[in-house]
């Protein structure tokens, strides 16, 4: 057997004799109680300059580092900060996050994003597992389908909204007007001549979807235009795959429409990339307008037109509020500005 390998049990047995340091034994050698060891570190009470300049000497000698969660204990924050995303897949999100991010690096604070596209379940106990979670506080996106449930947890632990909200209640949000934003680019639409508008929703458990069908049928009814049930078509999530379905379906119809409005530029760029596939010239025989103003929206051909949504201010305002919990504050929701910004698709 080759001397390494005949040396490993011994290399082994070696490190099994020597574990990382414990902060008893950065006491031992500062000369100090365990319970100041953690004073210093925590700087949760004042120690002499002397006392902590032994404790700070012997941690450099002996290479100590404070475990997280213990001093998370001590402390009582972990200077973490819980976003609840409902879908990882959809740019907008990211975006937000990004946002997110920057302000909370500017803080102190890391930022923890959890998927609970298809977990969350107030019933099945998703709302304990963000109660008991280490962390300060939460931003919330996912939609809110239990209200006396996300009321509780905001007062058990700091908690804000991020794009889905509850108007009425004392929960502090930031948002955009769904609704005008929606009606907006539907009138727009009118505006250029077409009466037979589509609609390509995704999921109505969320208040953005719901808003933004309130806003197009406002639009329509506005104008005196019909609000027919054939041209609306729901796909549950904001896939580019489910709007390329949806425009099919919508193609399928007796009487096909002239435009759409998809409620997310996701689903917008399916609906556009099944209409070329019929060969449709998007905008000449059909228009398109979408929502959020992702990054590709931009560069896809035809580039998008779309209602532009402050996605990054969005999550940096989202942080600030929930700074502002965290130091015991009644911050006031916001509603921030979007734009209808046209490019070639309509």
């Amino acid at each position: 057997m080759p001397d390494a390998l005949q040396d490993a049990p011994a290399a082994l047995e070696g490190a099994a004799v020597n574990p990382l340091p414990s902060m008893d034994q950065v006491a031992q050698l500062a000369g100090v109680s365990a319970a100041t060891v953690s004073r210093v570190l925590t700087g949760s009470k004042p120690v002499s300059s002397g006392t902590r300049k032994r404790v700070e000497d012997a941690i450099a000698r002996l290479g100590y580092r404070a475990n997280a969660f213990g001093r998370s204990l001590s402390t009582g924050e972990s200077r973490l900060l819980l976003v609840l995303v409902p879908d990882f897949s959809n740019p907008y999100y990211a975006e937000i996050v990004s946002g997110a991010a920057a302000v909370a690096r500017q803080s102190g604070y890391t930022l923890l994003p959890v998927d609970l596209e298809e977990s969350w379940s107030i019933e099945g106990g998703s709302l304990e597992t963000v109660y008991s979670s280490l962390t300060d506080g939460v931003i919330n996106m996912v939609p809110i389908t239990n209200e006396r449930a996300m009321v509780n947890s905001a007062r058990r632990k700091p908690w804000v909204n991020c794009s889905e909200f509850l108007p009425e209640s004392d929960v502090p949000y930031v948002s955009i007007d769904h609704r005008q934003a929606a009606c907006d680019a539907v009138q727009y639409l009118i505006n250029r001549g077409h009466s037979r508008i589509g609609l390509i929703n995704s999921d109505e458990r969320f208040l953005y979807a719901r808003q933004r069908r309130e806003g197009y049928e406002l639009a329509l009814r506005r104008a005196g235009i019909e609000v027919r049930g054939e041209l609306v078509r729901m796909t549950g999530s904001t896939s580019y795959q489910r709007g390329s379905e949806a425009a099919a379906a919508l193609m399928a119809t007796a009487r096909p429409p002239t435009a759409v409005f998809a409620v997310s530029d996701m689903l917008a760029i399916g609906a556009i990339k099944a209409f070329r596939r019929a060969h449709l010239r998007v905008p000449e025989d059909i228009a398109v307008v979408g929502f959020d103003d992702i990054p590709i929206a931009e560069v896809f051909e035809p580039a998008l037109t779309t209602i532009a949504q402050p996605m990054q201010a969005l999550g940096r305002v989202a942080v600030e509020l929930l700074l502002k919990r965290l130091a015991g504050e009644t911050p006031k929701s916001q509603i921030l500005p979007y734009t209808l910004t046209l490019r070639e698709s309509a």
